[in-house]
């Protein structure tokens, strides 16, 4: 691997450090914020999830905005953007603040990763760009190793703001880094489909918007059933809209590869069922089990530590077993390491979850970076821009659905059980999460044995 694509590899790695600190950091930190903002902590959810639905939300802008005014110039615009929300979000003195703060920080990120990958599918040759991501993941993962430990140890020795200033100096050091070494890249300028913007935008707001007013006690039921039906409406006609346009906001083209067809689906079962995990463990650790932040902070390390160790590995599994074999083997590790966060008891030591906190990091591993190289594998040159743009959507789209999916259900339990039944709710949901992986296993089955075979063959 030559030394522009290693550059350009930090240069995201970067990006994806910034945002994995800040997610880690902040699943650690919800019981303290929501004490200080005199908030339930299991009511938290719309602060994580409002910077996913904004990035999702977004993030159709990213392709637009670097194809007009290059990838580099974007790029360094979403640093500052996301570095101001940070500094915003430390300043919050109630939860709808912290919430529209986070709006901002999402406005940033929503442009971040998405053109960091473009650069990278753009500039890196096809049999490189599996080891480009592979190195790209195994630095930025830094992130969840020092974001759970800091953000215990944060808010339990100073305060929890300042797991949001801790991003000032990383956005300085990525503003650096990208004028290095990413390359301004231009693209074919077209007309933003501003009409499918608001429809697309409007259908992904009220969806988890809906989820979210489920999983909360603040609203009346038929009040969410309203606002979720009227986003399935937005979609419905969103999707006819955007058959009946010549460049709509996200195109179904790309469906017509039957890998991204696949790979698509499998990334948004994947969120519903292991997403929501970082943001119940920590939940689960210090409300249910009275563990302090930090200790909930270090039991989160073995998920990361595991995913960087088993990343030199996958190239070598996938190219062994292929990428059906891998995926469903995956599928079903991460499926029993849920199963096993629901087993946990009060008098368990915390030793007992070292082993499945490992195996979910090695299977979201896998299952991520052999996932997202598969979805882009059938590509050509001009699907580049929109094949990254719709990756990412469907990623942060799975990622908020995932994190209102798991409140949802832990609502629902609460609801139904004994009021200091909390653990017993805690260990239901992580069932219910796992079950979606048949579902994932179901898709998995479509893909036929030479899949993905291209993304480790060298080209010439």
């Amino acid at each position: 691997m030559s030394n522009n694509y290693y550059g350009l590899a930090w240069v995201a790695s970067t990006a994806l450090f910034m945002q994995t600190l800040d997610a880690t950091i902040l699943n650690t930190a919800l019981p303290s914020i929501a004490a200080d903002l005199q908030e339930s902590p299991l009511e938290m959810q719309l602060a994580v999830i409002s910077y996913a639905l904004t990035v999702a939300l977004l993030i159709p802008l990213s392709g637009w905005l670097a194809d007009r005014f290059g990838t580099l110039v974007v790029f360094r615009a979403a640093i500052a953007l996301f570095t101001l929300g940070s500094i915003c979000c430390s300043f919050a003195g109630d939860l709808n603040s912290l919430v529209a703060f986070r709006v901002l920080q999402g406005a940033g990120g929503a442009l971040m990763m998405p053109v960091a990958r473009l650069s990278i599918i753009k500039s890196v040759p096809r049999h490189e760009v599996l080891s480009v991501w592979n190195m790209m993941v195994m630095a930025g993962l830094i992130g969840p190793i020092m974001g759970p430990v800091l953000g215990g140890w944060l808010v339990t020795y100073a305060s929890w703001h300042w797991i949001f200033l801790m991003n000032i100096p990383i956005g300085i050091v990525g503003f650096w880094l990208c004028g290095r070494y990413m390359p301004n890249l231009t693209g074919k300028r077209f007309r933003l489909d501003w009409l499918g913007f608001l429809l697309f935008g409007g259908a992904l707001a009220s969806v988890t918007l809906g989820l979210d007013m489920i999983g909360s006690r603040t609203f009346s039921l038929w009040s969410a059933i309203v606002v979720l039906l009227l986003g399935m409406l937005l979609f419905v006609g969103y999707y006819h809209y955007a058959r009946h346009v010549s460049q709509p906001l996200l195109g179904f083209s790309l469906f017509q590869y039957r890998t991204f067809n696949i790979g698509t689906q499998v990334n948004l079962v994947l969120r519903l069922c292991g997403s929501g995990a970082p943001f119940l463990l920590p939940l689960m650790l210090q409300v249910a089990y009275g563990y302090p932040a930090d200790v909930a902070g270090w039991m989160l390390m073995p998920i990361a530590l595991s995913s960087i160790l088993c990343k030199p590995m996958i190239r070598s599994w996938l190219n062994r077993f292929g990428y059906k074999k891998a995926l469903i083997a995956a599928t079903i590790l991460l499926c029993a390491s849920l199963v096993c966060f629901g087993l946990m008891q009060p008098s368990w030591s915390l030793c007992w979850l070292l082993p499945p906190l490992v195996l979910y990091g090695c299977a979201m591993s896998l299952l991520f970076t052999a996932t997202n190289t598969l979805t882009i594998s059938e590509f050509s040159e001009e699907n580049n821009s929109e094949g990254s743009t719709l990756l990412s959507v469907t990623q942060q789209v799975g990622l908020g659905l995932g994190i209102a999916f798991a409140a949802v259900v832990l609502n629902i339990y609460r609801t139904l059980l004994a009021p200091d039944a909390v653990a017993q709710a805690f260990s239901y949901t992580f069932f219910t999460v796992a079950a979606i992986g048949i579902l994932q296993i179901i898709v998995l089955l479509k893909l036929q044995a030479h899949d993905g075979e291209n993304m480790s063959r060298r080209e010439g």
